[in-house]
């Protein structure tokens, strides 16, 4: 019901691009909020990447509906003469306003928090940088695979011994990251909610990498002697290595030392707990190729179901490494709200990701397919309480565009 929502009533402007901050903004719409999409005139690049490789191509704008679902569309031409009175009355409607310009530019805007905090002092004002607001690379331009992955040493550790750095998936750093600032934006409404003040929350792609990546980063805080890189054949710890059943599927093993015993018995090999080459610490780090061999050889010998009931059986972790078919397959998923039903997309997506977020008692809104490029502008205008003759005159100068409406996918 909608009184169950948590955000009901809750207002949000988004006029962030591409994908961080617009997911940031789905996960409150998840729960209930207003959130107007705000774009150019043109649209948000975002809108065509289902066609720009290596993106799985598709005629259904499917990373779109992903980041903008459950939202009004609006387009403003944020250079124009007259768009200030439209910010300034979606700002004084606003309980957050999602931005992500690189700050030359929201300068020229006067976008920036000091610009707009005048007209609503109860604002969360939340910013997303690439590299952070300060230092010397402030103003770079940043994506998650440069900013989340790269600089953050992801991307360097990622991979196997003698691999080059490769290419990560599409928007994993963004959705990472737009939990994060979800976080500090939800963290400011809880403070509103106690003191009344609005607040300028920031994160960045570099910070949550970082945080990502922290363990090792803090290991490095501490000048802690790393083992290099992955070497499937020759592992720091064979129990926690990648494997392949004679099915050929591949499979993360992780056997920690009070499960050593009941593996190598449901393996029928306790005679590895006692041999010489792997009893004693030091010469199982000399050997360890050897046993990786072995293993090697016990596990291509039966399939990946088979080894799903030894490894449930004596409770190891594990995880056979799927392909996209296998997961959207994979009954956990619908059964834990992770995929969801999509109204209203088009074309063949019927189904969305939901955000990773569930508050027991409270059923999110249906997702409901994304705007086309300002969709709502009339509906909006009218909303912030401008004349008609206000809108026309908007129209006449190109701040605002005539809604156009929904159009068929692709």
């Amino acid at each position: 019901m909608a009184d169950d929502n948590i955000f009901t009533g809750l207002k949000v402007v988004d006029l962030a691009s591409f994908i961080a901050g617009p997911s940031a903004a789905v996960i409150l719409s998840d729960f209930g909020a207003d959130v107007i999409k705000v774009e150019p005139p043109a649209g948000d690049l975002w809108r065509r990447a289902h066609k720009i490789p290596p993106q799985p191509q598709t005629n259904d704008a499917y990373p779109w509906h992903l980041a903008n679902r459950n939202k009004r569309g609006m387009a403003l031409d944020l250079k124009s003469s007259s768009a200030p009175q439209v910010l300034e009355r979606l700002v004084k409607w606003t309980d957050v306003l999602i931005v992500n310009t690189p700050h030359p530019a929201r300068k020229r805007l006067n976008l920036e928090y000091d610009d707009v905090v005048r007209w609503n002092p109860r604002l969360i004002y939340a910013d997303l940088t690439g590299f952070g607001e300060k230092g010397p690379d402030a103003n770079l331009p940043g994506f998650d695979i440069t900013s989340y992955w790269a600089r953050s040493g992801l991307l360097s550790m990622t991979r196997d011994l003698g691999a080059p750095p490769t290419w990560p998936v599409a928007g994993s750093g963004d959705n990472a990251t737009a939990v994060g600032l979800y976080s500090a934006i939800v963290t400011a409404l809880y403070r509103r909610e106690r003191t009344g003040k609005g607040s300028y929350v920031t994160t960045s792609l570099l910070a949550e990498g970082v945080w990502a990546a922290s363990v090792s980063i803090q290991a490095a805080l501490c000048e802690a002697k790393f083992f290099g890189l992955h070497d499937r054949k020759n592992p720091a710890n064979a129990a926690m290595n990648v494997y392949r059943a004679s099915d050929e599927t591949w499979f993360v093993l992780i056997v920690t030392s009070d499960k050593l015993s009941a593996v190598a018995k449901a393996l029928g090999r306790v005679d590895l707990l006692t041999d010489p080459r792997f009893s004693d610490p030091t010469k199982l780090m000399q050997n360890m190729p050897e046993l990786t061999a072995i293993l090697d050889e016990i596990f291509s010998a039966k399939p990946m179901a088979h080894w799903y009931e030894v490894f449930s059986g004596v409770h190891v972790t594990f995880g056979a490494v799927r392909g996209t078919q296998e997961v959207i397959n994979d009954p956990q998923l619908r059964l834990n709200d992770i995929i969801v039903p999509l109204e209203g997309a088009g074309g063949k997506l019927t189904s969305t990701i939901s955000s990773p977020i569930q508050v027991h008692g409270v059923t999110k809104v249906a997702a409901r397919g994304a705007p086309e490029i300002g969709e709502h502008n009339e509906e909006v205008l009218k909303q912030l309480g401008f004349s008609m003759d206000e809108i026309d005159g908007l129209h006449a100068t190109g701040a605002v565009p005539k809604s156009q409406g929904r159009m068929p996918a692709g």
